[in-house]
Protein backbone atom coordinates (compact mmCIF):
# COMPACT_ATOMS: atom_id res chain seq x y z
CA UNK A 1 0.00 0.00 0.00
CA UNK A 2 1.42 3.53 -0.91
CA UNK A 3 1.50 6.17 1.93
CA UNK A 4 -0.39 8.86 1.37
CA UNK A 5 -2.43 11.94 2.30
CA UNK A 6 -5.69 11.74 1.14
CA UNK A 7 -8.50 13.89 -0.08
CA UNK A 8 -12.24 13.18 0.52
CA UNK A 9 -14.95 15.33 -0.45
CA UNK A 10 -18.64 15.22 -0.69
CA UNK A 11 -21.16 14.70 -3.87
CA UNK A 12 -21.98 17.90 -4.08
CA UNK A 13 -18.51 18.94 -5.75
CA UNK A 14 -19.66 17.65 -9.26
CA UNK A 15 -16.19 16.69 -9.91
CA UNK A 16 -15.92 14.18 -13.08
CA UNK A 17 -15.15 10.87 -12.51
CA UNK A 18 -12.11 10.51 -14.70
CA UNK A 19 -11.04 13.92 -12.25
CA UNK A 20 -11.60 11.89 -8.83
CA UNK A 21 -10.08 8.88 -10.00
CA UNK A 22 -6.96 10.65 -11.49
CA UNK A 23 -6.29 12.77 -8.11
CA UNK A 24 -7.68 9.74 -5.87
CA UNK A 25 -10.66 11.42 -4.66
CA UNK A 26 -13.22 10.44 -2.51
CA UNK A 27 -16.93 11.69 -2.76
CA UNK A 28 -19.60 10.65 -0.14
CA UNK A 29 -22.90 11.53 -1.30
CA UNK A 30 -25.27 13.29 0.27
CA UNK A 31 -29.00 11.91 -0.12
CA UNK A 32 -32.19 13.61 -1.50
CA UNK A 33 -35.70 12.87 -0.29
CA UNK A 34 -38.25 12.23 -2.68
CA UNK A 35 -41.44 12.14 -1.37
CA UNK A 36 -40.74 8.93 1.06
CA UNK A 37 -37.83 7.45 -0.82
CA UNK A 38 -34.01 8.62 0.37
CA UNK A 39 -31.64 8.21 -2.82
CA UNK A 40 -27.88 8.84 -2.66
CA UNK A 41 -27.20 11.70 -4.64
CA UNK A 42 -24.90 10.60 -7.80
CA UNK A 43 -26.03 6.66 -8.04
CA UNK A 44 -29.61 6.42 -7.21
CA UNK A 45 -31.45 9.45 -8.81
CA UNK A 46 -30.46 11.43 -12.01
CA UNK A 47 -30.81 15.08 -12.41
CA UNK A 48 -34.10 14.07 -15.19
CA UNK A 49 -35.78 12.49 -12.11
CA UNK A 50 -35.11 15.40 -9.95
CA UNK A 51 -36.44 17.91 -12.70
CA UNK A 52 -39.61 16.02 -13.40
CA UNK A 53 -40.00 15.56 -9.45
CA UNK A 54 -40.01 19.57 -9.27
CA UNK A 55 -41.83 20.41 -12.18
CA UNK A 56 -44.80 18.04 -10.82
CA UNK A 57 -44.45 20.33 -7.35
CA UNK A 58 -43.80 16.74 -5.88
CA UNK A 59 -42.21 16.70 -1.85
CA UNK A 60 -38.45 17.22 -2.50
CA UNK A 61 -35.48 17.37 0.42
CA UNK A 62 -32.09 17.40 1.09
CA UNK A 63 -29.97 15.56 3.74
CA UNK A 64 -26.60 15.25 4.82
CA UNK A 65 -24.43 11.79 4.80
CA UNK A 66 -24.73 10.33 8.58
CA UNK A 67 -21.38 10.59 10.81
CA UNK A 68 -21.58 6.62 9.64
CA UNK A 69 -21.73 7.09 6.68
CA UNK A 70 -18.21 9.50 6.56
CA UNK A 71 -16.84 7.08 9.24
CA UNK A 72 -16.76 4.19 6.70
CA UNK A 73 -15.25 6.15 3.51
CA UNK A 74 -12.81 7.29 6.51
CA UNK A 75 -12.01 3.58 7.15
CA UNK A 76 -11.47 2.27 3.68
CA UNK A 77 -9.34 5.61 2.97
CA UNK A 78 -7.19 4.50 5.83
CA UNK A 79 -7.02 0.82 4.82
CA UNK A 80 -5.97 1.66 1.12
CA UNK A 81 -2.81 3.46 3.01
CA UNK A 82 -3.52 7.00 3.55
CA UNK A 83 -1.45 8.45 6.92
CA UNK A 84 -3.78 11.52 6.81
CA UNK A 85 -6.64 12.58 5.14
CA UNK A 86 -8.01 16.19 4.56
CA UNK A 87 -12.21 16.40 4.41
CA UNK A 88 -13.11 19.09 2.38
CA UNK A 89 -17.10 20.06 2.26
CA UNK A 90 -19.91 22.38 1.14
CA UNK A 91 -20.46 25.25 3.21
CA UNK A 92 -21.72 24.34 6.86
CA UNK A 93 -24.35 27.88 6.45
CA UNK A 94 -26.19 25.64 3.76
CA UNK A 95 -25.67 22.17 5.10
CA UNK A 96 -25.21 20.13 8.32
CA UNK A 97 -22.30 17.81 6.48
CA UNK A 98 -19.29 19.78 7.41
CA UNK A 99 -21.28 18.77 10.87
CA UNK A 100 -21.11 15.12 10.18
CA UNK A 101 -17.70 14.82 8.96
CA UNK A 102 -16.56 16.26 12.54
CA UNK A 103 -18.60 13.70 14.17
CA UNK A 104 -16.86 11.02 12.40
CA UNK A 105 -13.08 12.54 12.13
CA UNK A 106 -13.21 12.31 16.14
CA UNK A 107 -13.06 8.18 15.78
CA UNK A 108 -11.15 8.02 12.48
CA UNK A 109 -8.07 5.76 12.57
CA UNK A 110 -5.67 8.40 10.56
CA UNK A 111 -5.56 11.84 11.50
CA UNK A 112 -8.67 13.75 9.70
CA UNK A 113 -8.64 17.73 9.13
CA UNK A 114 -12.24 18.72 8.10
CA UNK A 115 -12.61 21.79 6.06
CA UNK A 116 -15.84 23.93 5.89
CA UNK A 117 -14.79 25.36 2.29
CA UNK A 118 -17.80 27.63 2.25
CA UNK A 119 -18.27 26.80 -1.28
CA UNK A 120 -20.46 24.79 -3.23
CA UNK A 121 -20.55 22.67 -6.47
CA UNK A 122 -17.01 23.42 -8.86
CA UNK A 123 -16.45 26.01 -6.22
CA UNK A 124 -15.73 23.02 -3.81
CA UNK A 125 -14.55 21.10 -6.81
CA UNK A 126 -11.63 23.36 -7.30
CA UNK A 127 -10.64 23.35 -3.97
CA UNK A 128 -10.44 19.46 -3.68
CA UNK A 129 -8.09 19.37 -6.80
CA UNK A 130 -6.07 22.02 -4.97
CA UNK A 131 -5.88 19.81 -1.85
CA UNK A 132 -5.41 16.48 -4.23
CA UNK A 133 -2.41 18.49 -6.56
CA UNK A 134 -0.56 19.40 -3.22
CA UNK A 135 -0.88 16.22 -1.72
CA UNK A 136 0.50 14.32 -4.89
CA UNK A 137 3.59 16.30 -4.58
CA UNK A 138 4.45 15.25 -1.03
CA UNK A 139 2.31 17.75 0.99
CA UNK A 140 1.47 17.06 4.50
CA UNK A 141 -1.94 17.60 5.81
CA UNK A 142 -1.30 20.67 6.68
CA UNK A 143 -0.07 22.01 3.28
CA UNK A 144 -2.68 20.52 1.59
CA UNK A 145 -5.09 22.18 3.79
CA UNK A 146 -3.56 25.31 3.09
CA UNK A 147 -3.54 24.73 -0.83
CA UNK A 148 -7.50 24.21 -0.99
CA UNK A 149 -8.00 27.38 1.98
CA UNK A 150 -5.91 29.44 -0.68
CA UNK A 151 -8.43 28.66 -3.71
CA UNK A 152 -11.04 28.68 -2.00
CA UNK A 153 -10.16 32.44 -0.84
CA UNK A 154 -10.00 33.22 -4.43
CA UNK A 155 -13.04 31.86 -5.54
CA UNK A 156 -15.94 33.04 -6.60
CA UNK A 157 -19.41 31.65 -7.83
CA UNK A 158 -22.60 33.38 -9.56
CA UNK A 159 -25.83 31.92 -10.43
CA UNK A 160 -28.96 32.89 -12.35
CA UNK A 161 -32.36 31.11 -11.84
CA UNK A 162 -35.49 31.47 -13.27
CA UNK A 163 -37.10 31.91 -9.90
CA UNK A 164 -36.11 31.99 -6.31
CA UNK A 165 -39.36 29.88 -5.31
CA UNK A 166 -37.13 26.50 -4.47
CA UNK A 167 -34.63 28.48 -2.72
CA UNK A 168 -37.20 29.88 -0.48
CA UNK A 169 -38.86 26.12 0.52
CA UNK A 170 -35.74 24.65 1.24
CA UNK A 171 -34.82 28.27 3.55
CA UNK A 172 -31.66 28.69 1.84
CA UNK A 173 -32.82 32.47 1.09
CA UNK A 174 -35.20 34.71 3.01
CA UNK A 175 -39.19 34.33 2.11
CA UNK A 176 -39.32 38.39 1.74
CA UNK A 177 -36.45 38.53 -0.84
CA UNK A 178 -38.30 35.53 -3.05
CA UNK A 179 -41.83 37.32 -2.66
CA UNK A 180 -40.34 40.55 -4.10
CA UNK A 181 -38.44 39.09 -7.01
CA UNK A 182 -41.47 36.91 -7.36
CA UNK A 183 -44.17 40.15 -7.34
CA UNK A 184 -41.75 42.46 -9.51
CA UNK A 185 -41.36 39.82 -12.31
CA UNK A 186 -37.59 39.76 -12.44
CA UNK A 187 -34.92 37.27 -13.18
CA UNK A 188 -32.45 36.86 -9.61
CA UNK A 189 -28.80 36.69 -10.03
CA UNK A 190 -27.27 35.34 -6.93
CA UNK A 191 -23.44 34.56 -5.28
CA UNK A 192 -22.03 33.10 -2.55
CA UNK A 193 -20.96 35.27 0.01
CA UNK A 194 -19.52 33.72 3.44
CA UNK A 195 -20.62 30.61 2.69
CA UNK A 196 -24.12 31.57 2.23
CA UNK A 197 -26.11 32.21 -1.11
CA UNK A 198 -27.13 35.87 -1.16
CA UNK A 199 -28.90 38.26 -4.39
CA UNK A 200 -26.42 40.08 -6.04
CA UNK A 201 -28.76 41.78 -8.72
CA UNK A 202 -32.19 41.39 -10.40
CA UNK A 203 -32.41 41.83 -14.23
CA UNK A 204 -35.79 42.24 -16.39
CA UNK A 205 -35.49 39.24 -18.63
CA UNK A 206 -33.96 36.22 -18.90
CA UNK A 207 -31.57 36.95 -21.58
CA UNK A 208 -30.32 40.50 -20.08
CA UNK A 209 -29.52 38.07 -16.58
CA UNK A 210 -27.54 35.76 -18.74
CA UNK A 211 -25.69 38.25 -20.59
CA UNK A 212 -24.94 40.04 -17.34
CA UNK A 213 -23.89 36.47 -15.86
CA UNK A 214 -21.17 36.72 -18.54
CA UNK A 215 -19.83 40.11 -17.80
CA UNK A 216 -19.44 39.28 -14.48
CA UNK A 217 -17.64 36.18 -14.78
CA UNK A 218 -15.55 37.64 -17.49
CA UNK A 219 -14.51 40.89 -15.45
CA UNK A 220 -13.94 38.29 -12.48
CA UNK A 221 -11.82 36.29 -14.49
CA UNK A 222 -9.65 38.87 -15.77
CA UNK A 223 -6.48 37.95 -17.55
CA UNK A 224 -4.35 35.82 -15.13
CA UNK A 225 -4.71 32.04 -15.20
CA UNK A 226 -8.07 31.52 -14.18
CA UNK A 227 -10.44 27.98 -14.18
CA UNK A 228 -14.17 28.24 -15.06
CA UNK A 229 -17.11 25.97 -14.67
CA UNK A 230 -20.15 26.54 -16.12
CA UNK A 231 -22.91 24.40 -14.47
CA UNK A 232 -26.61 24.28 -15.15
CA UNK A 233 -29.98 22.04 -14.74
CA UNK A 234 -32.03 21.22 -17.64
CA UNK A 235 -30.25 23.57 -19.21
CA UNK A 236 -27.59 22.24 -21.61
CA UNK A 237 -28.22 24.62 -24.69
CA UNK A 238 -27.79 27.60 -22.59
CA UNK A 239 -24.83 26.37 -20.38
CA UNK A 240 -22.92 25.57 -23.60
CA UNK A 241 -23.17 28.98 -25.59
CA UNK A 242 -22.42 30.62 -21.84
CA UNK A 243 -19.09 28.87 -22.23
CA UNK A 244 -18.31 29.35 -25.63
CA UNK A 245 -18.92 33.47 -25.05
CA UNK A 246 -16.65 32.99 -21.85
CA UNK A 247 -14.13 30.83 -23.89
CA UNK A 248 -13.45 32.77 -26.13
CA UNK A 249 -13.76 36.37 -23.81
CA UNK A 250 -11.94 35.49 -20.94
CA UNK A 251 -7.61 35.28 -22.11
CA UNK A 252 -6.15 33.92 -19.02
CA UNK A 253 -8.42 30.33 -19.14
CA UNK A 254 -6.76 27.35 -18.08
CA UNK A 255 -9.70 24.73 -18.18
CA UNK A 256 -13.10 25.21 -18.38
CA UNK A 257 -16.06 22.51 -17.20
CA UNK A 258 -19.18 22.45 -18.15
CA UNK A 259 -21.38 20.04 -16.58
CA UNK A 260 -24.87 19.35 -15.10
CA UNK A 261 -25.55 20.08 -11.25
CA UNK A 262 -26.57 17.11 -9.21
CA UNK A 263 -29.94 16.44 -7.27
CA UNK A 264 -28.84 17.94 -4.13
CA UNK A 265 -27.90 21.37 -5.66
CA UNK A 266 -30.68 21.09 -8.21
CA UNK A 267 -33.67 20.16 -5.57
CA UNK A 268 -32.60 24.03 -4.38
CA UNK A 269 -32.58 25.94 -7.49
CA UNK A 270 -35.11 24.13 -9.76
CA UNK A 271 -34.41 23.96 -13.35
CA UNK A 272 -33.22 26.62 -15.68
CA UNK A 273 -30.49 27.27 -13.28
CA UNK A 274 -26.90 28.65 -14.57
CA UNK A 275 -24.00 29.06 -12.32
CA UNK A 276 -20.47 29.96 -13.38
CA UNK A 277 -17.55 29.95 -10.72
CA UNK A 278 -14.32 31.49 -11.62
CA UNK A 279 -11.17 30.27 -9.75
CA UNK A 280 -7.83 31.53 -10.32
CA UNK A 281 -4.71 29.31 -9.75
Amino acid sequence: MSRHVAIVTDSTAYLPQGTMERHGITAVPLTVVLGDRALEEGTEISTRSLAQALQKRRSVTTSRPSPHVFAEHYRKVAESGATGIVSLHLSAELSGTYDAAVMAAREAPVPVRVVDTGMIAMALGFCALAAAEAAETGGTVDEAVMAAEKRAAGTSAYFYVDTLDYLRRGGRIGAAQALLGSALAVKPLLMLVGGRIEPLEKVRTASKAIARLEEIAADRAGSAPVDIAVHHLSAPDRASALADRLRARVTGLVDLHVSEVGAVIGAHTGPGLLGVVVSPR
